[in-house]
């Protein structure tokens, strides 16, 4: 039990890597704060956690936070719970994104840009002020950011989310520069392309197996990512494991990057 005894937000926690994120930390004893927009998904992901909970096998617990990441009052919330229910929390995990259709540049609403922005990288600002404070009474913390490969090798038709996902990263090693005298440890997680909702969004085309195929040639390892890969990775970053690892921004990805 890799995180026993540790509780963790997971913010977008209803679908895609916040969900396999969410089960992967339960499953190793932690107990997990389940964000999402969408409150009936953060509600069935917490009920699946606690339905694989059994006398045998001491998962950890979970409760659902319905709330929009880009509002100030909503983090606030999100603490609130955290701290009612466990007590503490050691572990915040941002992982609510968005992104535009992959499009021309100049095919981009300002509405869309403004999500996408606020999505990722507002949140990330909003999660700072929250918890930064208290991480530093309790002399330390940790942050995980999911952030992308198209901050680090964007593709075309995705100017503003590579943006976004770039500001994230770099943001990510700068709190760690000024964070770490406070043992608050930073890091970020750049996963490739992978199944989630979001995939024909990125692709600007159908999720076709031919479609699919244009992108799966780009990935050395030939394949998108899974929620289980991401969760892995941010399984080990938010374990004591990982307590000298800092400003990291660790490709999942296949090779893609390389």
């Amino acid at each position: 039990m890799r995180l026993q005894g540790k509780t963790v937000i997971v913010t977008g926690g209803g679908s895609g890597f916040g969900e396999g994120i969410a089960k992967t930390f339960a499953r190793e004893g932690a107990n997990v704060v389940v964000n999402d927009l969408n409150g009936p998904a953060a509600e069935r992901v917490a009920s699946e956690i606690a339905l694989a909970s059994s006398p045998e096998v001491k998962h950890g617990r979970a409760i659902a936070v319905q709330g929009d990441v880009t509002q100030r009052a909503d983090w606030q919330t999100l603490f609130d719970a955290a701290i009612g229910d466990f007590g503490s929390v050691q572990v915040v995990v941002n992982n609510a994104g968005t992104t535009h259709r992959n499009k021309p540049v100049l095919d981009v609403t300002e509405a869309e840009f403004d999500r996408v922005y606020a999505v990722n990288v507002k949140s990330i600002y909003w999660s700072v002020e929250q918890f930064v404070p208290y991480f530093r009474e309790r002399g330390g913390g940790a942050f995980i950011n999911i952030a992308s490969t198209a901050g680090v090798r964007p593709r075309p038709g995705l100017v503003w989310y590579n943006g976004s996902k770039a500001a994230v990263i770099i943001a990510s090693k700068a709190l760690a520069v000024e964070l770490g005298a406070d043992r608050i440890r930073v890091n970020c997680i750049n996963p490739v392309m992978g199944e989630t909702a979001l995939l024909s969004e990125f692709m600007g085309m159908e999720d076709t197996p031919e479609n699919r195929r244009k992108f799966l040639a780009t990935i050395p390892l030939g394949r998108l990512s899974t929620p289980q890969d991401i969760a892995n990775a941010a399984l080990y970053l938010a374990s004591d494991d990982a307590e000298f690892i800092t400003g990291v921004a660790l490709e999942v990805d296949g090779g893609r990057c390389v």
